[in-house]
């Protein structure tokens, strides 16, 4: 059967794809006002942008949109996700959550194949393959937050574990102590330092800032639970009472803890439902500073963790 593939080369393709006419009724014929499924769309995959290492090789970066409402999709590694050249697949998610991932993963092209496209293939389902280029060359997907932003903001230093600290997009993967068993609750345990140079005359930085931390399931063949640490305190509402948003005020949800003062670690519980090979991945931000947020392509930290489940 012959493949259907559709390009998505900038976000002006990604608009169009995006308000793409539904089909509806037995006459097949697109209705521009038709309203979005809640479910069963495909997951578009991103190239975000690339950076010129200073070694002369270049790192691509990868996100998605999962636009499907409240639904989580796994696309397993192989004929319905994978990269060309077959020698950079293997690191893509398998998981996507909904909504929209930035900056999830990093492909790193030699300094002598620095010019070639890079393509990220996915098949949701029945639907036609998405598909991807990475390539380096457009400056204005040029990716400059290796460099400090207007107020000192700088990708943060992580580890799983007692792995050495590092900065970066695909910063560093290490391998969980032991194995675990299916049901079993394993603690997940991340290392993190917030390097920014800020001025300290600043009001808004006379106390060093916290760091957020969300674990995911990166890869793996069943579901990841995750608990918040125990001993974690509860979180403060920092809303007054007569503030219109203390109400809606939630707190960290189970995957997600928070690293205050600018250094220290942070805990979750992980349990999962299957047998096989995992990566969790953790994203680390200091998106509490002015000049950092996922929308500005700065400042977060990927790192990743191997964990092999038994029976």
């Amino acid at each position: 059967m012959r493949r259907m593939y559709k390009s998505l080369l900038a976000p002006a393709a990604l608009l169009l794809l995006a308000v793409s006419p539904l089909s509806q009724g037995q006459d097949d014929q697109p209705r521009f006002l038709s309203l979005t499924p809640p479910e069963g769309l495909p997951i578009i995959p991103l190239m975000e942008g690339w950076v010129a290492n200073e070694d002369g090789t270049t790192t691509i970066s990868f996100g998605f949109i999962n636009r499907n409402t409240d639904e989580d999709v796994d696309i397993p590694l192989g004929e319905n996700n994978y990269i060309e050249p077959a020698e950079f697949d293997g690191m893509q998610p398998t998981h996507f959550p909904s909504g929209r991932s930035t900056g999830v993963f990093t492909v790193t092209l030699p300094e002598d194949q620095s010019d070639i496209d890079v393509w990220w293939n996915l098949q949701t389902g029945e639907s036609e393959v998405l598909r991807v280029p990475g390539r380096r060359g457009a400056s204005a997907y040029e990716l400059d937050f290796i460099r400090p932003r207007p107020q000192g903001s700088l990708q943060p230093l992580a580890a799983f574990g007692d792995t050495e600290l590092s900065a970066g997009l695909t910063a560093n993967i290490s391998n969980y102590g032991s194995s675990a068993a299916v049901g079993e609750t394993v603690e997940l345990v991340l290392n993190a330092s917030d390097p920014a140079d800020r001025d300290p005359e600043d009001p808004r930085f006379g106390e060093p800032l916290d760091m957020n931390v969300e674990f995911s399931k990166h890869q793996g063949p069943g579901n990841v639970t995750f608990e918040r640490d125990p001993n974690a305190p509860e979180p403060e509402n920092p809303f007054d009472p007569d503030d219109p948003r203390f109400e809606f005020f939630t707190g960290p949800q189970p995957n997600q803890a928070i690293v205050e003062g600018g250094a220290g670690s942070a805990m979750v519980m992980a349990t999962f439902s299957a047998p096989g090979d995992y990566i969790i991945r953790a994203a680390v931000d200091v998106h509490t500073a002015p000049d950092s947020s996922y929308g500005d392509q700065c400042c977060w930290t990927n790192v990743y963790q191997r964990v092999t489940v038994t029976e």
